[in-house]
């Protein structure tokens, strides 16, 4: 399959940080948020990958680009451990490609994007402000590719559970419990019954929420051409997921054990992001837990 990181929405629950810088290129550890995305991709097999971006977004496509230049100067001056980290970063085994979403109309409008570099393939869609940290292997996105593959369904989500309070701010999930007769199922599986953008509390059907990862037939973009503004006042991709769910049948995979998600998308999110990830890097993460744990004392 191939892959497409929608990366055009303007940042702004994250002003003023994302005034001048794409929200997907802010640090979290060591690496900026989009280029978890791609490895995480890349790591499930895909090799092909088109980020849609917008204005002031210059800085995504020079992180991924290779910089000669840097690394020698970084060699010359004995930089072995700066260095480990560029190569590990130009050594993916994939070929990025770029498009523009001159305006900013909508997560469905985004995905359409990518209709002529998709073709008539399945693809992976992977929100460019969320981290999915997956310490199985294979990771969820290659789980969510093998169950995706074996449903026979027109498109797959991640999914997983939130405080029903916060529902307000996702793509929420109405599902029953997905049955085979002729394979095994993966934990935690779900067929879609309907989905809706954003509900109040009270109207949301579950508190299983889309998580920023999806698989889908190109007739997705059928669906796209249909959709009307919504939500926001943009083109929601949920929106266009509903006319999906009227052809064909729809599942979901939800996070398992080992598996957790980061939304980046406002600076609470985001903090919680960069201190875990902190906490993993086996050279920084103990002197910021030893700062955690006095902060916590005083």
């Amino acid at each position: 399959m191939k892959g497409v990181i929608p990366a055009a929405g303007l940042g702004t629950r994250m002003l003023p940080a994302t005034k001048s810088q794409p929200k997907e290129m802010l640090p979290v550890a060591r690496k900026p948020v989009i280029q978890y995305i791609v490895e995480e991709l890349e790591k499930a097999g895909i090799r092909e990958i088109l980020i849609v971006t917008g204005k002031n977004k210059r800085a995504i496509d020079e992180h991924f680009d290779r910089d000669p230049i840097l690394l020698e100067d970084l060699r010359r001056r004995n930089k072995y451990h700066q260095i480990q980290f560029l190569e590990e970063l130009e050594n993916l085994n994939i070929e990025i490609y770029y498009t523009r979403q001159t305006i900013p109309t909508g997560l469905a409008d985004a995905v359409y994007k990518a209709k002529n570099f998709v073709g008539d393939e399945e693809f992976v869609v992977a929100l460019g402000d969320t981290i999915i940290d997956s310490a199985n292997n294979p990771n969820h996105l290659q789980r969510l590719i093998d169950f995706h593959k074996n449903s026979g369904a027109l498109c797959t989500v991640s999914t997983e559970e939130i405080p029903r309070e916060h529902c307000n701010r996702y793509g929420i999930l109405d599902v029953q419990p997905f049955t085979s007769s002729t394979q095994s199922k993966p934990e935690n599986s779900f067929v879609v019954k309907d989905l809706v953008e954003k509900p109040s509390i009270k109207e949301a059907p579950s508190n299983l929420a889309i998580c920023g990862r999806y698989i889908f037939k190109p007739t997705i973009f059928d669906y796209i051409d249909k959709t009307t503004v919504g939500v926001g006042g943009e083109k929601q991709l949920t929106d266009a997921m509903k006319g999906m769910l009227e052809a064909g049948p729809m599942t979901a995979l939800q996070l398992g054990p080992n598996e957790i998600r980061y939304d980046t998308g406002t600076f609470p999110l985001y903090a919680k992001a960069f201190i875990a990830m902190c906490l993993q890097d086996e050279e920084i993460g103990p002197e910021i837990k030893e700062y955690l744990t006095k902060l916590n004392l005083s």
